[in-house]
């Protein structure tokens, strides 16, 4: 990204103004790519009334959309190793406005799922290289707090996007919804544009001879089983995302907007609050140990957030379960990223979202086969089995444990 003249340059500076700007600016961008993403799962409804989807093919637009980030995020982690990661950035938010757009005019179930892949691959380019940004303008003492400032965004958006969708297909029509969210990707990405030109992001460090690769990054016991943990919590995490707001719709009565509303502002303002608390214990007392302790205890409240008898419960059960998954979420890149060399951030970060896109995928589409035999809470219940077991393990790593 060219750089403005000299008077107008913010230089960076490990937890300096300039540093905290930064996630500031990514933050927004996050809250639009979570807003982007959610807002189908609250018009499910309208999709089974407009465009004939079943509970099979609804299930398709989550899990098309994350086996194709997944499959992106890959590939997006190596770029932003390689290629300047501001431009990525950018190039991402305008990518998936493109995307947004055409979901919107998509008139079958084939076309609307054809344009949820495209947003998959194009979203993936974003947070590989926001996430290597950032660590790598904030030191050891502030990257927890940092990072979980960001990926904050992930959780207002998420209940944002949550409410907007079902008030949108309530009100002005889930077209209209999707293309005003295009519109507003667009303008935003000349805003960041223009931003990232006035902040003197530090170059990396020049390449020489044997320096660290991607093999030596998975040569990390800690981190492959950290990646194993995080695959089986995004399989749970991404069951509820997707399935609590039609399980909030037909169960209790609720219109879209107030399912839309309940099944996402309880759970993501939670988590908010986890990850804020997270990241300043991760700082302080040690980032594994406040992630397994997150890990341990949020698949028992995932579990019940289907399982309970009354909405009352359900809302506790999303609030427990967001409290102590924003624990984990908190730490997990910056816990990642003690493991391996910086110029394998953007690598890092490509292969846990990757992974647990493709548990996400998994998961809703599982849930969504066996929703109208067994229910969703049966399939929640085995991802959060396994989440603990993982979750065990990985406390059991030594402090730092190394490749």
């Amino acid at each position: 990204m060219p750089e403005a003249r000299p008077a107008l340059v913010v230089s960076i500076a490990p937890s300096s103004r300039a540093a905290w700007t930064l996630v500031g600016l990514l933050w927004c961008a996050f809250l639009l790519n979570y807003v982007d993403r959610q807002v189908v799962f609250s018009i499910f409804p309208a999709l089974e009334r407009d465009l004939g989807f079943s509970s099979v093919t609804l299930a398709l637009i989550g899990t098309v959309f994350i086996w194709t980030y997944a499959v992106g995020i890959f590939i997006a982690g190596r770029l932003a190793d390689l290629l300047p990661r501001a431009l990525l950035v950018c190039a991402s938010l305008v990518l998936w406005s493109v995307a947004i757009w055409g979901t919107a005019q998509s008139h079958s179930v084939n076309e609307f799922l054809v344009w949820r892949g495209a947003m998959g691959l194009t979203e993936a380019l974003y947070f590989p290289a926001a996430a290597a940004l950032i660590a790598g303008c904030h030191g050891h003492a502030t990257r927890s707090r940092a990072l979980a400032v960001h990926q904050s965004a992930q959780l207002i958006g998420g209940a944002l996007g949550g409410w907007y969708g079902g008030w949108a297909a309530d009100h002005a029509g889930w077209r209209l919804g999707l293309s005003a969210l295009a519109a507003a990707g667009v303008l935003y990405a000349v805003v960041l544009a223009l931003s990232l030109r006035l902040i003197k992001i530090p170059p990396r460090p020049a390449r020489v001879r044997g320096e660290a690769s991607p093999k030596d990054a998975l040569r990390s016991p800690s981190l492959r089983i950290l990646t194993a943990a995080f695959f089986c919590f995004c399989g749970m995490l991404w069951m509820i995302y997707a399935w609590l707001p039609h399980h909030i719709y037909q169960r209790y009565g609720l219109s879209m907007t107030e399912a839309g509303l309940a099944a996402t502002l309880y759970l993501q303002v939670s988590t908010l609050a986890g990850m804020i608390v997270g990241g300043y214990l991760g700082d302080q007392q040690g980032r594994r140990r406040v992630a397994g302790v997150g890990l341990i205890a949020c698949p028992i409240f995932g579990y019940l957030v289907f399982a309970a008898p009354s909405l009352g419960l359900t809302i506790a059960s999303a609030i427990g379960f967001g409290l102590t998954a924003g624990l984990f979420q908190a730490n997990v890149f910056a816990l990642a990223y003690e493991w391996v060399a910086e110029r394998n951030y953007g690598f890092t970060a490509g292969l846990l979202n990757g992974m647990g896109g493709l548990a996400g995928g998994l998961g809703i589409l599982v849930a969504g086969a066996y929703r109208d035999s067994f229910g969703v809470a049966p399939t929640v219940a085995v991802a959060a089995g396994a989440t603990t077991i993982f979750a065990l393990w990985l406390l059991r790593q030594k402090r730092n444990a190394s490749v």
